[in-house]
């Protein structure tokens, strides 16, 4: 973030933590690899998606933009009437292995978008595989920065309204991660620590967590809620699509 004060870099810890787009672009000139983390339910759709063979082009927007993208690289747009696939995690856990699926989100998609030009690996990362993935951090040695994406109080505008499942998650990763977390980190390693004994009925009462309830899809919190069930690293390749780089 052009601007940014030097000491918003967490300079000196190998494991970084920030909210959103501004705390990613204060990181990530700083950090080798970006982990994603939107818990509800962005990551954890990446991960069950790439997890079965389909690659996902994350996209910002949900209007005619995507469905041309979709087009160009011959790719499904998901929650289109010509799929049976969405945001929702529990739609995808049957996906087809090869599927190309062009998936819009707001919060994590955006954000991958723009970590994806930065030069760092991008990951996406969720509760499901926060283990597979400090397994992964601690063997490249390379300093990282975990953000939580966070929702917006005005649905995708407005200003950020940081979520605690997000908190959770980046937790969750960064305590698999280890080394020599930041303050910040340990902040949200304190969270997940917290939590980690009562994840369910912890995302279950968040604000998200709530939403998807009440509209009938409490199997998507439970979903995301699974810790450390999945050894899948989504990793963002050059051409845009995420694919499981195990």
């Amino acid at each position: 973030m052009p601007g940014a004060p030097p000491f918003s870099a967490q300079h000196g810890f190998s494991a970084r933590f920030e909210w959103g787009e501004p705390g990613m672009r204060a990181l990530a000139p700083h950090v080798a690899t970006i982990i994603i983390v939107d818990v509800l339910s962005f990551s954890t759709s990446v991960e069950i998606a790439t997890s079965r063979g389909a690659c996902v082009l994350p996209v910002p927007w949900k209007d005619e933009r995507a469905g041309a993208l979709a087009k160009q690289h011959q790719a499904v747009l998901a929650g289109s009437g010509d799929a049976p696939w969405s945001l929702r995690p529990s739609s995808l856990v049957a996906i087809p292995a090869g599927t190309r699926l062009v998936l819009p989100s707001p919060n994590g998609a955006m954000l991958t978008s723009i970590a994806s030009k930065t030069g760092a690996t991008v990951i996406v990362g969720s509760l499901r595989n926060a283990g597979a993935i400090g397994a992964r951090c601690r063997m490249s040695a390379s300093d990282v920065a975990v953000i939580a994406a966070g929702e917006r109080w005005n649905i995708t505008e407005g200003p950020l309204r940081p979520s605690v499942e997000d908190q959770i998650g980046a937790g969750a990763i960064l305590s698999a991660i280890g080394g020599n977390p930041s303050p910040e980190a340990i902040g949200a390693i304190g969270a997940f620590e917290a939590a980690r004994h009562n994840l369910l009925d912890m995302l279950w009462e968040t604000a998200s967590g709530r939403e998807l309830v009440e509209r009938g899809y409490p199997g998507d919190v439970a979903l995301a809620a699974e810790l450390d069930a999945a050894a899948s690293i989504p990793v963002v390749q050059e051409d845009g699509f995420i694919v499981d780089g195990r």
